[in-house]
């Protein structure tokens, strides 16, 4: 199925192929001499040769209407505001903003910023649009995975844990070299945030491939979670892919952000496990490796 943008520039084709050729019969049909006998050599010429030859032509007159005879100045004028320079349907019509579509797919590491976790990964997919060369905006979707540290594990009495941290944000990225292959650009941007802290002990589970065994595997055994708003500032280097002078549209791209995600100040003992206590605010700096387009 063809895309939004590729449906448009279809239309717009044909649409401008059909002006074309509209225009080019008014053109020939403007250049045709539709002169009376008195005025044209080329007529006159015609009627002596038939004359000539015995037959009699009806003299006969066509109307003095812009569709017929020698288009008059003004004609021109107007045919020239309505399918040339200036006109309503000349060949500087815009896509529509709708059209310009972006997205972007992404993934990386992340380094902690605060007590409350470890180094983890992330992934991140977004779409949004193109609002200008400089300025996109896109709804970005992550996914964060850091562990625990292991003073906080130790308090409840697990022996593993994670953080796992959703969200879905609204993300602005500003070009700063929006005509170069090799550049730099700002983004930012901020939403809703989802972190769940989960707490695990080894559990004894049966494997079964060819042959079954029995191993250990790290089960949950207690968590506790939160909703809040978090926000996100950073920049990145990106390089274009395609394009001829600067204007190829997918980018690859590496970048890095400081992210606070708002998280309240907790003091638990999830699912009956030790008391634990976590700090306000989770922070992080994610280093993401990706393409946009």
């Amino acid at each position: 199925m063809l895309s939004p943008r590729w449906m448009s520039l279809m239309r717009h084709v044909r649409f401008l192929g059909c002006a074309a050729i509209f225009a080019a019969g008014i053109a020939s049909a403007q250049s045709t001499p539709f002169q009376d006998q008195s005025g044209s050599t080329g007529y006159s010429s015609s009627q002596a040769g038939l004359s000539a030859s015995g037959l009699q032509l009806t003299e006969f007159s066509l109307p003095d209407s812009p569709g017929f005879g020698a288009a008059s100045p003004a004609d021109g004028g107007s045919a020239a505001g309505q399918y040339g320079n200036g006109g309503g349907y000349g060949g500087g019509e815009k896509h529509g903003m709708l059209h310009n579509w972006a997205f972007e797919a992404a993934a990386g590491f992340n380094a902690p910023e605060s007590n409350s976790i470890t180094y983890g990964g992330q992934f991140t997919g977004g779409a949004g649009l193109n609002f200008s060369k400089y300025i996109s905006g896109l709804i970005e979707y992550q996914f964060i995975d850091d562990k625990l540290p292991g003073n906080l594990i130790a308090e409840t009495g697990a022996t593993g844990g994670y953080t796992h941290i959703w969200s879905f944000t609204f993300d602005p990225v500003i070009d700063l070299t929006p005509k170069r292959n090799n550049g730099i650009y700002v983004v930012g941007g901020g939403g809703f945030y989802r972190k769940v802290t989960s707490f695990t002990d080894p559990e004894e589970t049966e494997f079964c491939y060819y042959f079954c065994e029995v191993g250990t595997v790290p089960t949950v055994v207690g968590h506790f979670s939160s909703n809040q708003g978090g926000f996100s500032i950073g920049g990145g280097f990106e390089h274009r892919v395609g394009g001829t002078f600067g204007d190829g549209k997918t980018k690859l791209f590496v970048e890095a952000r400081y992210l606070d995600v708002l998280s309240p100040a907790s003091t638990s003992n999830p699912n009956g496990l030790g008391t634990t206590a976590v700090a306000a605010d989770t922070k992080m700096i994610p280093v993401t490796f990706g393409v946009r387009f």
